[in-house]
């Protein structure tokens, strides 16, 4: 097991640093220039508040800890500094957020998730931001903890990357919803916040800087999140980036969702 004192000050600091970089992105913001570059396509985009967070949470850490991709060769931190870039760059700053995992044995066990644009609709005289964090076996913090309604099945999914599979496999599961949002951590949000009672993502494209941190406060309350065939995502150093069999996630009645993926849509998706 990972030292509990080694992983609180990995937690710490995690904290702090992801609240320094939501204020580089609001400043980025702020400032007019986003630097937008396309990494390998139209909907994989590249800002100057990308680039700027990743050195400054990566400088960060490695300054407290020395090795900090691999802590006591086992604990590995995940970083994405800028989780929905489309949609920052669109302007849909309520879907941005930074995202730092933590992963022992290959399990995330720990996260941390900046909202920096957290109340921005509430005025200008409005406290901007808030941090969302968790512990496997401690808890999760910084959020109001809310289960969707009872009998009502409403799914989160991609805004900017659907595609047919992606739309048939929703349309198996006759949701009485469907929310389109940018960022797996927001989206995980909306599940713990009672917004939505599954993520369902039925394509290759997430990867697990995505995904550690918000699986990690998810499974802290009780949640669960594997891939479209019900694997859990591995998080040790060795293991590929891409997700490639997708994502399913629900905070309550796991087994309702995984039961109705079509056996087309696992066909067409390899671990």
């Amino acid at each position: 097991m990972a030292s509990p004192a080694l992983l609180m000050r990995v937690v710490a600091s995690a904290y702090s640093v992801a609240e320094k970089a939501a204020k580089i992105v609001r400043n980025v913001m702020s400032a007019g220039d986003l630097g937008i570059v396309e990494k390998t396509g139209a909907n994989d985009l590249q800002t100057k508040a990308d680039r700027l967070v990743q050195m400054s949470i990566c400088a960060s850490l490695a300054r407290k800890f020395p090795k900090v991709t691999i802590i006591g060769e086992e604990l590995v931190i995940w970083v994405d500094p800028l989780d929905g870039t489309k949609e920052y760059t669109e302007g849909l700053l309520d879907h941005v957020t930074v995202l730092i995992g933590i992963a022992y044995g290959g399990k995330a066990i720990a996260g941390v998730i900046n909202q920096p644009y957290y109340n921005y609709e509430a005025g200008a005289d409005a406290v901007l931001g808030r941090t969302i964090w968790g512990v496997l076996g401690l808890g999760a913090f910084g959020f109001q903890l809310t289960e969707a309604p009872a009998g009502k099945h409403i799914i989160v999914t991609t805004r900017s990357h659907s595609s047919t599979l992606v739309n048939d496999c929703i349309s198996a599961l006759n949701p009485d919803s469907v929310i389109r949002v940018g960022g797996a951590g927001n989206k995980i949000i909306q599940l713990i916040e009672g917004k939505a009672s599954a993520y369902v993502f039925a394509s290759p494209g997430c990867k697990k800087w995505d995904t550690c941190a918000p699986e990690a406060i998810l499974h802290a309350v009780g949640g669960k999140i594997t891939d479209i065939h019900g694997n859990p995502f591995q998080y040790n150093k060795e293991v590929k980036h891409m997700n490639s069999a997708g994502v399913l996630a629900t905070l309550r009645n796991y087994d309702y969702y995984a039961s109705r993926i079509p056996n087309t849509v696992k066909q067409s998706l390899v671990p």
